[in-house]
């Protein structure tokens, strides 16, 4: 009966050390891409007063 006690003793650690669970982290092999299909529209609105519309007409190397 000691000798099964002994032996369950021995084996028991060995087969919980199997069990443990394995990680693994490694870099794929090709490079990731990502593909975006973009639109961007935009509008620009200036609204000036009367006063900056003529100083702008009349001296137009400001801008």
């Amino acid at each position: 009966m000691k000798i099964v006690i002994t032996l369950m003793a021995g084996l028991i650690p060995l087969a919980l050390g199997g069990c443990t669970p394995r990680i693994e982290v490694a870099a794929p092999k090709e490079p990731i891409t990502i593909n975006m299909n973009v639109k961007i529209e935009h509008d620009i609105h200036i609204k000036v007063d009367k006063d900056v519309e003529a100083l702008l007409q009349s001296r137009s190397d400001l801008f």
